[in-house]
């Protein structure tokens, strides 16, 4: 899970570079076209089928359209605001997937875990400071990316049994492809990138799906209530590359509503852990 989250802040850095001097959209493009690749790959080297009757299913459809929101409006604001608080912001996906799955599948949520809820807003709040004359439109653009993510994961979670991750990923990834290039034509077209540009593109392709099947596996092999804490050292990595490649400085309140959000995270996924082993054991004395 480690390296997962190390993965994907690494692929963040690096598409960030490449849309200093690549158009968005076709950063989003490319980006989508090598993903779908490799997943094809990947899933042709499992013995799968790319496109089985459940691709047409309403739950991937929508999971396409949360993913293709999470990934512009986070790339956007990759672009556009700093690593460090784009990578901090990201980090309350969590705490909006357990408000999401109240809402949509109806689990129980005490009323500590609600106001850890709320808490994690706060420090969302505290990142972005709406009030202040730090804030910056660009930061709403992390929050809305991050909300599709979090849309992402709830669809995932109710996506067909019968596909594998790796179909999942030539899914996500190339919903990327027709949204990128819509983007572009409205926006600032294309453009023949450079050698150094390919190269970052193509590093951070192979970064994120090396991120991606790093993730699967700690998954599926690792105790979820182990390995799931360790998400939040995406936000360490971040911070760090901020830092170092782009020059980035952090604030005190960016690093207090960072610290904010990863306790309540924290916090809930600690209950989370409790209700299901108290269920489990219920369950076995039945």
């Amino acid at each position: 899970m480690v390296l997962a989250m190390l993965g994907f802040a690494i692929e963040d850095a690096l598409l960030k570079t490449a849309s200093l001097s690549i158009p968005v959209g076709q950063t989003l493009m490319l980006f989508g076209i090598g993903g779908t690749l490799g997943f094809l790959l990947l899933t042709w080297n499992r013995g799968e089928r790319a496109l089985p009757a459940e691709v047409m299913s309403p739950t991937l459809l929508i999971r396409a359209l949360f993913e293709l929101t999470g990934r512009l409006f986070f790339l956007l604001s990759l672009a556009l605001n700093t690593l460090s608080s784009t990578s901090a912001i990201l980090q309350a996906t969590p705490i909006v997937v357990t408000l999401g799955a109240a809402a949509l599948f109806g689990e129980r949520v005490n009323w500590q875990r609600w106001l850890a809820i709320l808490i994690g807003f706060v420090g969302v709040l505290m990142i972005i400071q709406p009030s202040s004359d730090a804030f910056q439109m660009t930061s709403v653009l992390a929050v809305i990316g991050m909300i599709g993510f979090a849309g992402r994961d709830l669809a995932t979670r109710a996506a067909p049994p019968a596909l594998s991750n790796m179909q999942l990923g030539i899914y996500g990834f190339g919903v990327l492809i027709p949204t990128g290039a819509v983007y572009s034509f409205y926006t600032d077209g294309f453009i023949w990138p450079d050698l150094f540009s390919w190269s970052v593109l193509v590093a951070g392709t192979l970064v994120g799906i090396a991120a991606y099947y790093s993730l699967t596996v700690a998954m599926r092999t690792g105790l979820v209530s182990v390995v799931t804490p360790f998400r939040y050292s995406r936000l360490l990595f971040g911070l760090l590359l901020g830092f170092l490649v782009f020059g980035e400085s952090v604030d005190a309140m960016t690093l207090a509503g960072s610290g904010i959000i990863v306790v309540s995270g924290l916090y809930i996924l600690m209950g989370n852990s409790r209700r299901k082993a108290v269920a489990k054991a219920a369950a076995e004395r039945v």
